[in-house]
């Protein structure tokens, strides 16, 4: 699997994850350096599981990771998952 942001690659795994519905990438295989994090809103602080949202490029909020999940979400601790501009296949 990939995740493409504007033609370029960001991310390149074949042990992705599929979530309710959200495909998550190791955080490894993420090129973390272009991914900034984004301040946290009053509902980002009211996650369970400790979302931390990331902006790609001019993308704002592009990208999030679970910081601290609850057991639901432990298969993805710290895994990046991406939607909007970015496109996964």
């Amino acid at each position: 699997m990939k995740a493409i942001w504007r033609g370029q690659v960001i991310a390149e795994s074949e042990r992705t994850l599929e979530v309710d519905g959200y495909r998550y990438f190791p955080r490894d295989t993420v090129r973390m350096e272009l991914l900034s994090k984004a301040a946290k809103t009053p509902r980002d602080l009211e996650c369970p599981h400790g979302v931390q949202f990331y902006d790609v490029g001019e993308s704002q909020r592009a990208a999030w990771s679970y910081e601290a999940p609850q057991a639901k979400m432990k298969s993805i601790d710290r895994w990046i998952g991406f939607w909007e501009d970015v496109e996964v296949r």
